[in-house]
């Protein structure tokens, strides 16, 4: 596909500049050393202080050892718990490895290429799309009441002047980078996407990676299922995960949207205060146009399938704890509309070709194969 990593200028300019050590106050902006925009947006990433209660992080929710998604959550606890206790978003948080390389959000231009899906937009950042960039994504959570819970961009921005690494923002932004609120909170948000566009967060290390450098031979099961995975006619994976002949190109996501059937979580918060909550998908995002919204409706991006073995649980609302039930979701449960979708309407009819799409007819084992080459994609191989 040749897609680029959004702020490819930023993370290009990976910039080695002064910056200060040591504990807030005036000591912490006399340079002592050198940083790069990489290493002060992983500090932003990982400081717990910059939350109302000074207990989550961006990384809480999006830890490395688990794919950069949230350690915390389950099938029956699929949202992530908020700074202050008790409140919880209604969407299983989606990793934040390789969210760099999807394209800004807007309309697409040549929907021919993508005929499953009759969705007018692709890219951007969230499940729904409603950030147009990585930059922008990072701004949302710090002031979301049942994310990071800040009050006002002057209190993320009063927080990191008074951190032991300010020294370090002013480096890197100047001299007078706290001199304006809007100005140094994007600056925030623009070192956290630097941070999330580096090698660290998209190493490209799994065994697929390896497979294609000629540097590892499937396993006879991971052979099969990465057959299965690319086959166009049966299980049509790659269609919407695409593979490429470089690890670069193998994001295995297309950044469009679909409705795919996904059933109700009853577990998720959401629906637990409210009985008659529906996820709409882009169909209720405000960046679309109106006349768009109906023809949206239960629509989510397509996620990449790199790390997917540590992501669990599945979907946008973490209905499925497996990624066995969730290839048997595709092979029989939405194929047979077995289940009963949180959004049942024409959509789910234009996403699975209604009439004619009948089931994969997958075996047992081919579901396993699916699986295990699905665990390929786990970084950490070399």
């Amino acid at each position: 596909m040749g897609l680029k990593r959004v702020g490819v200028a930023i993370v290009a300019a990976v910039v080695a500049v002064s910056c200060g050590g040591g504990g807030g106050g005036d000591d912490s902006n006399t340079p002592t050393t050198t940083i790069s925009m990489v290493e002060l947006g992983k500090k932003l990433f990982f400081d717990t202080n910059l939350s109302s209660g000074s207990n989550q992080s961006c990384g809480t929710c999006h830890d490395p050892s688990n794919g950069f998604a949230d350690p915390r959550v389950s099938v029956t606890a699929p949202v992530s718990e908020g700074s202050v206790g008790g409140r919880f978003g209604d969407r299983n948080a989606p990793t934040a490895a390789y969210a760099s390389f999807s394209p800004q959000f807007g309309e697409v231009a040549n929907q021919d290429q993508t005929p499953e899906t009759d969705s007018n937009y692709q890219g951007g950042q969230f499940l729904d799309g409603r950030a147009v960039d990585l930059i922008e994504q990072a701004k949302g959570p710090f002031l979301n009441p049942v994310e990071m819970n800040n009050a006002t961009e002057a209190d993320v921005v009063a927080k990191v002047q008074n951190s032991n690494y300010s020294g370090d923002f002013v480096a890197v932004f100047g001299a007078a980078a706290f001199n304006d609120i809007a100005t140094a909170y994007h600056n925030i948000a623009t070192a956290i996407a630097a941070f999330e566009a580096s090698s660290e967060v998209n190493p490209f290390t799994s065994k697929f990676d390896a497979f294609l450098m000629g540097q590892y031979t499937m396993t006879p099961s991971e052979q099969r299922g990465f057959d299965l995975f690319n086959d166009a006619e049966i299980t049509k994976c790659a269609n919407c995960h695409t593979v490429g002949s470089t690890s670069q190109e193998s994001l295995f996501t297309n950044f469009r949207y679909y409705n795919i059937g996904t059933p109700k979580n009853l577990q998720n918060p959401a629906y637990i205060a409210d009985n008659n909550f529906v996820d709409n998908g882009l169909g209720a995002s405000s960046e679309i146009a109106v006349a768009d919204q109906a023809a949206e409706l239960g629509k989510f991006k397509v996620p990449t399938l790199r790390n997917v073995e540590l992501t669990a649980p599945y979907m946008h609302n973490g209905v499925y704890a497996t990624l066995e039930e969730t290839v048997l979701h595709y092979d029989i449960q939405v194929a047979n509309l077995f289940i009963t979708p949180e959004v049942n309407n024409s959509n789910i009819a234009a996403e699975l070709n209604a009439g004619t799409f009948v089931g994969l007819g997958l075996s047992d084992q081919d579901r396993a194969d699916l699986v295990n080459f699905m665990k390929t994609l786990t970084d950490g191989h070399f």
